[in-house]
């Protein structure tokens, strides 16, 4: 059964509780998957890239079509449970409960309840990846995303990591992309690249949590990395 199964049997459980906000239903998904923590893990990944997505959109004010195409990219939605995500995401835009809200309610799916929360900087790739949709990253969207990295505890550090991997490399500088300084080795870089690789590697952002469903946050994220890779490793062989 998908991702997409489970999420509208459980829409349809809950359909009392989503009337009062997706924030409720967040707390809703502990009690009904208390049972399989893997599940619990992929369905509360679903209902907050869907709830935060709607919340972004509202702060910026406009729903762009190119938004509305990113977020089908990262959801590709069978046909016959477009109904149930629409329906998360109208409520969310409807509720008149603040982001800072539903995002504290989506930092407590990190259960090492360390800074930097992998699964959590899944959710904020995948909110870049709607942002910037329209080729370029709008002042609204930005600080709305700084302060949702704010609340997930993602140190500013690495923030400036994650932003610098959605930026073109024009204008990001590779060394931050990589999260990691100048003036390092080739050798130093090659490591700390193959080590960026292994961990953010599509098979170990699923056992983490990320549904095999919105495989495209990782894939994106590698071509990021690879690309910050090549650009250094061009820069520090003809040195």
């Amino acid at each position: 059964m998908s991702i997409w199964d489970r999420l509208g049997d459980f829409i349809a459980r809950i359909s009392a509780s989503a009337a009062n906000g997706v924030a409720d239903v967040v707390e809703a998904v502990r009690t009904v998957f208390s049972g399989d923590a893997e599940l619990r893990r992929r369905v509360a990944f679903s209902v907050a890239m869907i709830a935060l997505s709607a919340k972004m959109a509202k702060a910026d004010g406009v729903v762009s079509q190119d938004e509305v195409r990113a977020f089908y990219e990262i959801f590709a939605v069978p046909p016959e449970h477009a109904r149930d995500v629409a329906r998360l995401y109208d409520i969310a835009q409807q509720d008149v409960a603040g982001f800072e809200l539903y995002a504290q309610r989506m930092a407590r799916l990190c259960g090492s309840g360390h800074t930097n929360c992998g699964m959590l900087e899944d959710i904020l790739d995948g909110l870049f990846h709607i942002a910037k949709s329209d080729g370029m990253l709008h002042q609204r969207e930005g600080t709305f995303l700084h302060r949702v990295s704010e609340i997930f505890r993602i140190e500013e550090s690495h923030y400036q990591t994650i932003l610098a991997r959605h930026l073109d490399l024009g204008e990001a500088d590779p060394y931050r992309v990589l999260g990691i300084e100048r003036g390092k080795s080739f050798e130093d870089v090659r490591k700390h690249y193959r080590k960026l690789v292994a961990n953010n590697h599509p098979d170990k952002l699923i056992a983490r949590g990320l549904p095999e469903e919105f495989i495209r946050i990782a894939t994106t994220r590698i071509a990021a990395i690879n690309a910050a890779y090549e650009m250094i490793e061009r820069g520090l062989r003809h040195a």
